[in-house]
């Protein structure tokens, strides 16, 4: 499938799940002052999720530009250096606000994966919130007994706060998250180490494709947490990272989403890129191909 199919592919899921298809909010934020860039999916959705705004439907899917180059959430360090991290990336994505909660968008979840995309349910693994005694949050134990119904219990793994419980910033809307990993290695090296060892590890091919965040608590500028009004789902999924799982690649720069610009960039340069990871000039080139996406983008958006 192209990358193209692969989006269509998300949005007419959720599309057949009752979903309204908005678009994409500018890469630069507008009327936002806590934000120079939107650095994720909820970003335009912040006001339905502290019942500031009525949102346009109770549930919603979209896939979004995302910026992230300083703040709370950034991978700037990391673009080139690896084969999964960009400082411009969309983030597929499905809500709900105040419909449905975790039962439904792991069902979702599982069947889009699975039998949409035809992911080998043995490639997957899931973490959930362990829990932090600390804010007296309790382990998601809701969210395990939903994963148990499509997944065995040895690949549910519990998480830590800073895995697993997922907010926009110092203050606002936040929530347990539970997130999906997808194992892309040879049959071989998963005889070696079993994929549950390398979770959260940086393993190039073992990385998070999604993650289903339970929105249901307000950050307060004092640090405390409150219940939100009511509770949303806000979910987002790396969609170069989806790429590389359906194509069959061991890199995101080697999907179609790169290729293209890695092609122009060997033309104007006259070097060969190679996709070799401690490679001087392959990070050189992964930086530039990161970087000219990022900034057409953001140039595109104002």
């Amino acid at each position: 499938m192209t990358s193209q199919e692969i989006r269509q592919q998300f949005l007419d899921f959720f599309k057949s799940k009752e979903h309204l298809i908005v678009p994409s909010a500018p890469i630069v934020l507008k009327d936002d002052p806590t934000l120079m860039f939107s650095n994720s999916g909820m970003t335009q959705f912040k006001d339905y999720f502290l019942g500031y705004k009525e949102p346009k439907a109770p549930r919603i899917a979209d896939t979004q530009k995302c910026l992230r180059v300083s703040g709370k959430h950034n991978d700037l360090d990391d673009v080139g250096r690896d084969t999964y991290h960009h400082t411009m990336f969309e983030m597929l994505g499905n809500w709900s606000f105040g419909d449905y909660f975790k039962k439904e968008a792991i069902d979702f979840a599982w069947e889009l994966l699975t039998e949409v995309y035809k992911i080998p349910k043995e490639n997957l693994y899931v973490t959930i919130f362990e829990g932090d005694a600390s804010e007296n949050l309790e382990r998601d134990q809701a969210a395990y007994d939903f994963w148990k119904a499509h997944i065995s219990e040895d690949r549910i793994i519990n998480g830590n706060k800073k895995d697993n419980f997922w907010e926009m910033g110092e203050s606002g809307p936040c929530g347990p998250c539970s997130e999906i990993h997808v194992d892309l290695r040879s049959e071989e090296e998963k005889a070696k180490t079993p994929g549950v060892q390398l979770i959260n590890q940086d393993h190039p091919q073992v990385v998070e494709i999604w993650n289903l965040v339970f929105m249901q608590y307000n950050r307060k500028a004092d640090g405390s947490l409150e219940n939100l009004p009511a509770k949303h789902i806000d979910t987002g999924m790396g969609f170069e990272r989806l790429c590389m799982a359906l194509q069959g690649k061991k890199s995101n720069y080697d999907t179609d989403v790169f290729t293209p610009l890695i092609a122009k960039v060997e033309e104007l340069s006259g070097k060969k890129y190679e996709g070799i990871l401690e490679n001087e000039k392959d990070i050189a080139i992964r930086v530039v191909v990161d970087h000219i996406r990022a900034v057409a983008f953001a140039i595109a958006d104002g």
